[in-house]
């Protein structure tokens, strides 16, 4: 059994949405510059958790806390805080040019990224669902530039807790219908292996 599976239950939700929940609640307590400073911290707690359970951390989570670390603090010694309404913006464009980067030359990173939480799926699947999550980091960066540029702080807010939540999980329902198109069947275990046909062909 690895580390991975021994972790406990409650770890990668409060990894994954800890950050934004604390920033969600300073924001309306405190204000924006507070919490900047929440979520750093809380971001940075947050991957020390995911490695002292899993003895890992997802490259995503990683990118994510790296870029508000950098784009917090910049906000926090700057007090502006463009800084910090922009950090999804590069966010996004990160991931969007790493898995459009890697079809250009022919890697679906999506797969290596995702593959152990997604079913099995034929090469031509992956393909096509990298560039389905590449287009869509792309549109999330331009539509958080348009938010945060045109509509108050308070909208901005509610639009990077809820609105990129609630966007991005309706896109995932929507590629199910692609991803069943594009499912590899994987062997039952009444099935017989190779091992199996060679031994009853020896027979």
């Amino acid at each position: 059994m690895s580390d991975q599976t021994k972790a406990p239950a409650w770890v990668r939700p409060t990894a994954d949405y800890g950050p934004l929940v604390l920033f969600f609640g300073a924001y309306w307590f405190s204000g924006l510059m507070a919490a900047t400073a929440i979520i750093v911290v809380a971001s940075l707690v947050a991957l020390a958790l995911t490695w002292f359970y899993e003895r890992r951390v997802p490259a995503m989570p990683l990118v994510t806390a790296g870029v508000v670390t950098v784009f917090g603090g910049l906000t926090l010694w700057l007090q502006d805080e463009t800084f910090i309404k922009m950090k999804p913006t590069i966010v996004q464009l990160i991931f969007a040019a790493v898995l459009l980067g890697g079809l250009v030359f022919g890697k679906p990173l999506l797969k290596p990224l995702f593959g152990k939480m997604m079913p099995a799926m034929s090469d031509q699947g992956w393909h096509g669902l990298t560039l389905r999550y590449g287009l869509f980091f792309v549109v999330m960066a331009a539509l958080n530039e348009i938010v945060w540029r045109t509509q108050s702080t308070d909208f901005w807010v509610n639009f990077k807790v809820f609105g990129i939540m609630a966007l991005t999980i309706g896109f995932i329902m929507l590629q199910m219908p692609f991803m069943n198109r594009h499912l590899i069947d994987a062997p039952t275990d009444d099935a017989p292996t190779d091992d199996a046909k060679a031994a009853s062909d020896a027979d």
